[in-house]
């Protein structure tokens, strides 16, 4: 029997709901409504367009979301001094920096970035503080993507106290804090990584696998236990033709999709994976829409956190 197919859409929207009744409030508390500043840098096309997709889904939801753009000649002193001034905002509880940054603002331009946002305002959860609570099981403003696989996993009645776990992928942005959620909720948790010996024998043993690391198709029916619950983080673009017909049989629908668009975004977990699993999440639809609700969850929180603090 197939998969079943946990639909990150319909998961997005349910807690976009729930949060409706919360933004109400604290818009006739506060007198405005929670906010959030985007911050972009350059003119990435697809930066543009997930920042679009994050300031509709915001003005759906009843927040503030202001653009703040820079040219892709600014320095980094330039960006920490706009990051400097949305700290002191009294209009904005959230502050997101849209990555990639240009090249040109250094190797550590992200680091630097995460660290100079004030804890409470750090939507995206990176921020060494809100990662330290995090490890402590106390954390109000956890990384989106994890957070938001945990709340695809509670709705979609899916255990996780007792299981076995495997991430893999140790990234500062959703292997790492992935691993801690779980660990958090009593679950045994093994993270792997390019070193792991006999990744597939390892993976194997779980009940709740995440995929993490942004190779296509990497995780094939090999990596799987029969019923197991597998999380596809992956979105990479993908157009060379060669790696579509490796994926996908013919006949296939995304085959058809690739002919009418030129490519793809693929997970990272191979499409012969859903003859095994006992649940899965789609490339696109499953994990992506999660990302923004978690986001906008978390700027109401930080707002309802700010509110509190000031008595």
């Amino acid at each position: 029997m197939p998969a079943r197919l946990l639909d990150g859409v319909a998961v997005g929207q349910a807690i976009r709901a729930s949060m409706r009744p919360e933004v109400e409030a604290f818009t006739r508390e506060a007198g405005r409504p929670p906010g959030i500043a985007l911050v972009l840098v350059g003119n990435d096309g697809g930066s543009e367009l997930y920042v679009g997709s994050k300031m509709k889904s915001a003005g759906e939801s009843g927040i503030r979301a202001d653009l703040e753009r820079l040219p892709a000649t600014a320095s980094i002193d330039d960006l920490l001094r706009l990051v400097d001034r949305l700290n002191r905002s009294d209009v904005h509880d959230g502050i997101l920096v849209q990555s990639p940054l240009p090249k040109e603002m250094g190797a550590d331009a992200e680091r630097r970035v995460f660290d100079a946002i004030d804890p409470a305002k750090d939507v995206d959860g990176f921020h060494p503080t809100n990662v330290g609570r995090l490890v402590q099981g106390r954390a109000s403003l956890v990384a989106c993507t994890p957070s938001g696989i945990i709340e695809m996993l509670d709705r979609s009645n899916i255990e996780i106290a007792g299981t076995r776990a495997v991430v893999i992928g140790r990234s500062d942005i959703v292997g790492k804090p992935m691993a801690l959620l779980l660990l958090n909720r009593h679950a045994t948790v093994t993270v792997c990584h390019s070193r792991t010996k006999d990744l597939p024998a390892v993976a194997r043993e779980a009940d709740i696998l995440v995929a993490a690391l942004g190779r296509p198709g990497f995780v094939t029916k090999d990596f799987v236990k029969p019923g197991a619950t597998v999380i596809d983080v992956g979105t990479t673009p993908v157009s060379d033709r060669a790696v579509i017909e490796r994926l996908f049989a013919p006949g296939h629908r995304r085959l058809a999709a690739f002919e009418k668009r030129g490519s793809l975004v693929l997970g990272d977990v191979h499409p012969e994976v859903e003859e095994v699993a006992g649940a899965l999440t789609p490339v696109p639809g499953g994990v992506g829409p999660l990302t923004i609700a978690m986001l906008l969850k978390n700027t109401v929180r930080a707002a309802q956190d700010r509110l509190r603090a000031r008595g």
